[in-house]
């Protein structure tokens, strides 16, 4: 396979991250060390806690925290270093061993660790109240009521060991596989051998014949794994719901939400408000086909950019962290600073290579250490976007950390996505405010909307195809690929009405989507941070200066208190269910401001 799959280099083939603070490597005999000082930490706390809840003192819970600091800090070094390095090379048997190695390592010190949060459940709630109101406790108070949340839905000690021994075999197990079969994907293109961040990419190639080739190439290869990747869907939605009914959850998606800290009624306008608003969808694509000139769009033409000036854009590696970085500093000095230390510490890892992972994410690793954040950058306006997203995240991640340590870092996924959105709208808004060539703004314009529709839109048909499918699985038995296809295909054709057609083949495309399997339910996550975005974002205009504190303290705060009370503080009431569609006006904003200025320029497409 070619070692670089870009067409042209982009100054990111040689950044990557250090993992020195962690460990110096795969043979640092600190790593030994460390899993065996994790044991002892672990063997202790069960030796002083392990059926001592119910007589324990506030004084007594300070130090289990304290101690389960040391610990979760220990297994994070472990487990990020596994996974950060098997990111990059997913065929290297090294990586894979070792990440399999610490994977039964955290299997096995997990079980030692059940009893602490079944015991502090088991409870009665006066009893747990007056513990929580210690003022000894008020750094913990929230996550320890948190906890309590999980309480009718803890079963015993011995069941809680097996799901957790089984964890190892049955999702992690499929889940990795899942990620190794897809980054060993490879392609013929134009004689030579390359990888799926590639074939992505080329579906937003300005030639129509490109895009329909790398599409091909894509179905082709998905309904040639169709066996494998059915079996991992099916095997793994059947774990689910297992898992769901022993645990007694009313639906497939009550434990995300619980996880998230979003209330069902919330989740449940979110959902709602999206899909009553399609027809949003539907006009922007009749826009783009008239703009381009087509009778018809395929489903391989919703990436085609519209052949304008901004089009061929490149931007090499300095270029695209000159105009993240700047957009920061416009907004906050302070965002601008943390921003920069990814780069200046090499805690990025940015080249395409043949058997990485795709895709982009950013991990917390521990509070002791600091973020790091993975991308696959190509060079085009997109993936500058991509890295201010993910730098969002981790500048959320490093302002959590520093200010409330392993207690406000972890933060759920419906906040979390908070952070990386209102960072890409922060880059949009500076180079939007920088052109002043409205065909070049209309390109733009064009882009953000369906970014914004891929985060909003495209993340709820997603969830409705989740629904369907877990709702599936658990009425009709195992499905068949036919079956899964036609599921995607129907909440595919529910978004995007009769602006694109959607062919039979295009059915195969559920089977990548790596969200599905490692994290049900989180899709509907991104569509919650980018309407919330969009709601401080107005806030930030209105208020001007005086938001910023607000919003870096917000993300410094993290996980420190329930999202709903974190967001109140800048004046932003999730649980109104009205809330919602505050956010889908802005798009629609959108969409009217670019068919107003493609009418502008090219009356001659609209007659």
């Amino acid at each position: 396979m070619t070692d670089a799959v870009n067409e042209r280099p982009t100054g990111a083939e040689e950044v990557v991250w250090d993992l020195s603070v962690l460990y110096s490597g795969m043979d640092d005999p600190k790593i030994d060390d460390d899993i065996e000082k994790l044991r002892a930490l672990v063997d202790d706390f069960q030796n002083q806690f392990r059926g001592k809840v119910a007589e324990m003192t506030a004084d007594d819970f300070v130090t289990a925290h304290e101690m389960t600091e040391q610990i979760y800090d220990l297994r994070g070094r472990l487990g990020s270093f596994a996974q950060l390095n098997f990111s990059t090379d997913t065929s290297n048997t090294d990586f894979q061993q070792f990440i399999a190695r610490i994977q039964d390592v955290g299997s096995q010190l997990s079980q030692k660790m059940v009893f602490f949060d079944l015991e502090w459940n088991q409870l009665d709630d006066d009893k747990a109240q007056a513990i929580m109101d210690d003022p000894k406790l008020a750094k913990y108070r929230y996550h320890m009521e948190a906890d309590r949340r999980y309480k009718p839905y803890n079963l015993s000690e011995p069941e809680e060991k097996i799901l957790i021994d089984k964890s190892v075999t049955s999702g992690g197990a499929w889940t990795r596989f899942f990620t190794q079969l897809m980054s060993s994907f490879t392609f013929e293109w134009m004689d030579e051998t390359v990888n799926m961040t590639f074939i992505l990419n080329k579906l937003r190639d300005g030639d129509r014949d490109v895009r329909e080739m790398a599409w091909r190439k894509l179905t082709d290869k998905l309904e040639e794994k169709s066996m494998e990747l059915t079996f991992i869907f099916n095997t793994l939605a059947l774990d689910k719901a297992n898992n769901d009914k022993r645990r007694g959850y009313e639906t497939w998606v009550s434990s995300r939400n619980l996880s998230n800290k979003a209330s069902d009624a919330v989740v449940d306008a979110l959902v709602t408000t999206v899909t009553g608003n399609y027809n949003i969808v539907e006009r922007q694509y009749k826009l783009k086909k008239a703009l381009l000139g087509y009778d018809e769009l395929f489903d391989y033409d919703r990436y085609a950019p519209l052949n304008l000036k901004e089009s061929e854009a490149f931007y090499s590696w300095d270029e695209a962290k000159a105009i993240v970085l700047k957009a920061f500093e416009n907004f906050s000095d302070e965002m601008k600073d943390a921003g920069q230390a990814f780069f200046d510490n090499n805690w990025i890892h940015a080249p395409v290579l043949p058997t990485k992972r795709g895709g982009a994410y950013a991990s917390p690793t521990v509070a002791s250490a600091n973020p790091y954040v993975f991308l696959n950058y190509l060079g085009d306006t997109r993936n500058i976007t991509t890295l201010a997203h993910e730098l969002g995240h981790g500048i959320h991640m490093y302002l959590s950390g520093k200010k409330h340590g392993l207690w406000g870092l972890y933060t759920p996924l419906t906040t979390a996505e908070m952070a990386s959105t209102f960072a890409e709208m922060l880059v949009f808004q500076d180079l939007m405010a920088a052109e002043d060539d409205k065909e070049v703004q209309l390109s733009m314009l064009v882009e953000k909307i369906e970014d914004t529709f891929a985060t909003v839109f495209r993340q709820i048909s997603m969830n409705r195809f989740e629904d369907k499918m877990h709702t599936a699985r658990r009425s009709e038995g195992e499905l068949t690929t036919e079956r899964f296809n036609e599921l995607w295909l129907e909440t595919q054709r529910d978004m995007f009405g009769d602006s694109v057609t959607m062919t039979d083949e295009y059915g195969y495309w559920w089977s990548y989507v790596p969200h599905f399997l490692h994290t049900p339910g989180y899709v509907y996550a991104y569509a919650f941070g980018e309407l919330l975005v969009l709601a401080l974002y107005k806030i930030y205009q209105e208020e001007g200066d005086s938001f910023v504190p607000k919003y870096i303290n917000l993300l410094a705060d993290g996980d420190s208190n329930y999202p709903d009370k974190l967001l109140a503080e800048v004046g932003v009431d999730i649980n109104d269910p009205n809330f919602w569609q505050k956010g889908v006006d802005v798009v629609a904003e959108m969409v009217e401001q670019a068919e107003t200025l493609a009418k502008e320029l090219y009356p001659e497409k609209f007659n």
